[in-house]
């Protein structure tokens, strides 16, 4: 029997050795890139054809972030991000929730045809809606404006934020909802005050990974915005490239700092988006 424990033990503790070197490797992978990009980010343009891969230069370009910073108009594009990442993100948390709790909770004809819809939703490319969703915005003057952009990333968020929603308000007890039915109360005060506070880690999860795919998108802004004024934070790292040579160097400072704001929103905010996500895998 003590043999068959120290066994057990000794596996036990061989497992745990290769899950920590498999999560050390995976961890590994994902700061390489971010380290990559801030060395090559304070070099001149031709040390980053050198051997050396993650050496620190001795004397450090930081000049190079005050030309990303003004030549690649950082400040307008990120106005113009904010302009159209925050409503999105808003609208793109709010509606979601809304139509997962009415196919969720509520009772009505047509809700499985309706979430059906939601699901098929997340089979559809993004490519494959460019021109029809391009055809319909001239119509509708929407061309280069930043009010369809905003429209294509709710609608292109909208069934992943809805079925995490869902699992979410499954978790719920239905109680909560029929106690205040009793006393008199409807859906305008349910939701608000009684359903979303306990539904703030989901929120919270919605929102950032929904930031995170706008904050970088350059297909749909590079399809749909044409204007110089209105265009967002990627298009900062092509001012940069030019027909027959390209200022890498300051590329990189600009992919630096476009990629700081993610970051300190991940961070910040992993443990509630850890908690949102695995809050509705255990159904209350």
């Amino acid at each position: 029997m003590n043999e068959a424990n120290r066994a057990y033990q000794t596996r036990r503790k061989a497992g745990k050795i290769l899950l920590c070197i498999f999560l050390a490797v995976m961890a590994l992978s994902q700061i390489f890139p971010l380290v990559w990009i801030f060395t090559y980010s304070i070099k001149k343009s031709g040390d980053l054809f050198g051997p050396d891969l993650l050496s620190l230069p001795r004397d450090p370009q930081w000049i190079n972030y005050y030309k990303a910073f003004t030549n690649g108009r950082i400040p307008l594009y990120l106005a113009n991000t904010l302009k159209i990442v925050i409503p999105s993100v808003v609208l793109g948390t709010i509606l979601p929730f809304c139509l997962a709790y009415a196919c969720t909770r509520m009772e009505w004809k047509l809700k499985k045809m309706v979430w059906g819809i939601v699901i098929l939703g997340m089979t559809i490319p993004i490519h494959t809606t460019l021109l029809p969703n391009f055809i319909w915005y001239k119509v509708f003057h929407l061309i280069d404006t930043h009010l369809g952009l905003i429209i294509s990333y709710m609608a292109f968020t909208m069934s992943f934020n809805s079925i995490v929603f869902s699992g979410l308000l499954l978790s719920i007890p239905k109680s909560m909802e029929e106690s205040a039915f009793i006393d008199g109360a409807g859906y305008h005060v349910i939701l608000p005050r009684i359903i979303a506070p306990m539904a703030v880690n989901g929120f919270i999860t919605v929102g950032i990974m929904t930031f995170l795919s706008h904050w970088n998108d350059f297909l749909m802004a590079n399809t749909y915005l044409s204007t110089e004024t209105k265009r967002t934070l990627p298009f900062s790292v092509i001012r940069f490239a030019g027909q027959y040579a390209s200022d890498y160097a300051v590329q990189f400072a600009v992919m630096t700092l476009v990629a700081l704001p993610p970051l300190i929103f991940y961070f910040g905010f992993n443990k509630w988006m850890l908690a949102g996500v695995t809050a509705g895998s255990v159904k209350g």
